[in-house]
């Protein structure tokens, strides 16, 4: 188990959470655990997704786990319910702070579409973005505005 990977006890509570399915065909050769591991990994440190330790397993089925789970909603619900379980345990203090910065684009975004929609696959998943947001040129380079609401304990609530 690495620095940043679940723990039993986080594991315990995120497993009720997550889908459960009939499950077809062959059993998965990794575990579900490992895989949400490398995602964890891959978006806590920025990696690309070729670059997610292989103790995690390939970086394929780690990548679509995580886009099937960003494109049918699974994400944003277990970020709902964890906030739900947290709100109702009191550990969400309601004294908000919002701030908004500026980041600068990767340098791989310049050949994206200006208009999302006419992606062939938008990278939101089912969520679609306001036609205001996205990137703008200035004289830094590609960038974009962030804008995060988080509570008195550092964790974040919500962005737009």
């Amino acid at each position: 188990m690495g620095r940043g990977d679940l723990t039993d006890e986080q594991w315990a509570v995120l497993d009720p959470l997550l889908p459960k399915g009939a499950r077809l065909g062959r059993p998965p050769f990794r575990p579900l655990r490992r895989l949400i591991d490398g995602i964890r990994f891959r978006v806590r440190t920025g990696v690309s997704w070729r670059d997610v330790p292989v103790d995690y397993g390939p970086w394929g089925r780690i990548y679509d786990l995580f886009r099937r789970w960003q494109r049918n909603g699974t994400w944003h619900r277990l970020l709902t319910r964890l906030q739900t379980r947290a709100d109702v345990k009191g550990a969400i203090v309601r004294d908000l702070s919002v701030d908004s910065t500026v980041c600068r684009a990767q340098q791989h975004v310049a050949g994206a579409r200006k208009q999302g929609d006419l992606q062939k696959e938008p990278p939101s998943g089912v969520f679609t973005e306001p036609g205001d947001h996205g990137l703008g040129c200035s004289r830094g380079g590609f960038t974009t505005k962030l804008h995060l609401a988080i509570e008195q304990g550092q964790k974040p609530i919500r962005s737009w």
